[in-house]
């Protein structure tokens, strides 16, 4: 694979190569996520996901689609190779909405990267759906502020390694943990299987998009609209499937034909 580093720039709005440091890594990361949407679209019509680099690629940059985490941070990790970043995919448990098993714990559904700098690592996320987090020292207490003001926090947890939490007003909620294990191509392929396939994943439940905006951000949960700017928010559910392919072009830069809404199974038939 031969990975086009300057077509990746140029999706991101990224005019010049970012340099191989922390402020480069979060310039490349907050970039491709503003660009970039969050999006399960392909999971809902039946598609399948392929997250080897050429089809990512293919799919992210040249088609200028989205994707979910093991396409978005497969991405990531072929841009940062490209620029000569030390880095490498780690696996992560989500908690924002744990599941009904006996445990409670929820399995392995996140692929984030892990990149050491002068000797220090850092974790970085260009695909967590839910909120936007920028690149942080793998320090204990570490902490960091989004776009949209919410803090995040790392911290060393006994049972699942690191704990990432983010604090949206004084309400700190955990959003993923992960340990330093090395994961492989397998592991990679797995996590992505059952996310794409299994009946109990919320990606082959209903359609989700999102992206990161100058100072907030904006999802579609089915066609329930919700965008944060600032200190303002906005609530609404889209009823016209018109509205709703509009929204996702003008917003997401997501280009769905007139059947693939419908295929989506948001709306009665016409």
């Amino acid at each position: 694979m031969s990975f086009d580093l300057d077509a990746y720039l140029a999706r991101i709005a990224l005019g010049a190569r970012p340099s191989p440091d922390a402020a480069g890594l979060e310039r490349l990361q907050h970039a491709h996520r503003m660009t970039i949407p969050f999006e399960n679209l392909d999971v809902v019509l039946g598609r399948g996901i392929r997250i080897d680099s050429d089809s990512v690629s293919a799919k992210l940059v040249t088609a200028r689609r989205g994707g979910y985490c093991f396409e978005h941070n497969r991405l990531c990790g072929d841009a940062l190779a490209a620029l000569g970043f030390e880095a490498r995919p780690l696996l992560a448990r989500v908690w924002l909405a744990p599941p009904a098993t006996a445990d409670g714990v929820p399995g392995k559904t996140h692929t984030l990267s892990l990149v050491r700098i002068d000797g220090q690592d850092w974790i970085a996320d260009c695909g967590f759906g839910g909120s936007y987090s920028p690149p942080m020292p793998l320090v204990d207490g570490a902490t960091a502020t989004g776009p949209d003001g919410t803090t995040s926090r790392l911290q060393r947890d006994e049972t699942f390694g690191w704990m990432l939490s983010r604090d949206a007003g004084g309400d700190p909620r955990p959003q993923f943990s992960f340990t330093l294990d090395p994961v492989w191509e397998s592991d990679l392929l797995m996590g992505n299987h059952w996310c794409s396939t299994a009946p109990a994943s919320r990606f082959t439940q209903a359609p989700i998009v999102s992206v990161v905006l100058p100072k907030g951000f904006a999802g579609l949960n089915g066609v329930s609209y919700r965008r944060r700017s600032g200190g303002e928010e906005t609530v609404a559910e889209i009823t016209d499937r018109r509205v709703y392919r509009l929204r996702l072009n003008m917003l997401f830069g997501i280009d769905l034909t007139p059947e693939d809404v419908d295929a989506l199974g948001l709306f009665p038939a016409s």
